[in-house]
């Protein structure tokens, strides 16, 4: 067993004997705030013991993803098989926190319903979902897993194809779906003359271009590649570009859940042994070389 763990929770007990027997108010206020301060992680440590967690349903972890659930976030729609980035990161979250993959539930959670204000039925929600201000209103968020910028899908005959612009796409007629930061991306960095199509489902507006109902749609750029890929024949990325304000990923939990901290310090380890790096260079690289429109 480690004796670091215990002279960490010893310190704060010998500063306050050395300050109490040094007999002075200053030393002893000192000595209280270390015994304090030493509680405090003490109890900050337990309240993260597998045991302790405050847990939509006893003894297991549940995790919630829209459906469906396309790669390279998950793989055959099935975020169980612990396949694709996210489903990776999800596992990878849970074992942090003590649980293997059979205490791990997932549950359907769409998108746009993840982050409205009131009770959830899960533990954390993994769905590709930025962290903004406006969401951080009604629910909670942890540390980013992921930065990604947007990206403007069209067809290879499109004479957008070859946008050297976003100033090229304000005549287009974009399709993003509702709820997303695509939306907000639009509208605030290509500033299209006629308003976007939105669409309830990321399905919806894949068929949208299909169909022809739009000229260009936009998503963020590692759903792009999976979508030119495998999804929508002869189309290409005609551009990426940031997001206002970036577009950080995190897990969403209900607003202030006590489980939020935990999942920080989950977080915290998979950065710091270069778990999370792996994932992303596993699922997420790409050698298409895509232009960045400005």
């Amino acid at each position: 067993m480690s004796k670091k763990p215990i002279l960490a929770m010893a310190a704060p007990a010998l500063a306050a004997l050395v300050a109490l027997a040094a007999g002075g108010p200053a030393a002893a206020n000192a000595a209280s705030a270390a015994s304090a301060a030493g509680k405090a992680a003490t109890t900050a440590s337990a309240s993260c013991a597998t045991s302790k967690l405050a847990l939509h349903t006893a003894g297991v972890l549940t995790v919630a993803t829209d459906t469906p659930a396309y790669p390279p976030y998950f793989e055959n729609n099935k975020p169980a098989n612990g396949k694709g980035f996210e489903s990776a990161v999800a596992y990878a979250v849970a074992k942090q926190l003590g649980f293997g993959p059979s205490k791990v539930k997932w549950v359907v959670e769409p998108f746009d319903s993840s982050y409205a204000p009131g009770p959830k039925s899960f533990d954390f929600d993994i769905n590709e979902i930025s962290i903004t201000p406006a969401r951080a209103k009604a629910v909670s968020f942890s540390t980013p897993y992921y930065t990604n910028p947007q990206a403007i899908i069209v067809y290879r005959s499109s004479p957008l194809a070859h946008a050297k612009s976003l100033a090229a796409f304000k005549k287009a007629k974009i399709g993003v779906q509702v709820g997303t930061t695509s939306l907000s991306a639009v509208n605030q960095r290509i500033k299209p003359s006629a308003q976007p199509s939105v669409y309830n489902t990321s399905s919806d507006v894949v068929e949208a271009l299909k169909v022809h109902q739009v000229d260009a749609i936009v998503v963020d750029y590692a759903t792009a590649l999976y979508l030119t890929s495998a999804e929508i024949k002869k189309s290409t990325i005609a551009g990426q570009f940031t997001a206002p304000g970036g577009d950080n990923w995190g897990l969403l939990l209900k607003k202030g859940s006590a489980l939020t901290p935990c999942v920080d310090k989950a977080m915290a380890k998979l950065k710091a042994n270069g778990t999370l790096a792996r994932l992303t260079r596993q699922w997420m690289s790409s050698k298409v070389a895509v232009p960045v429109l400005k």
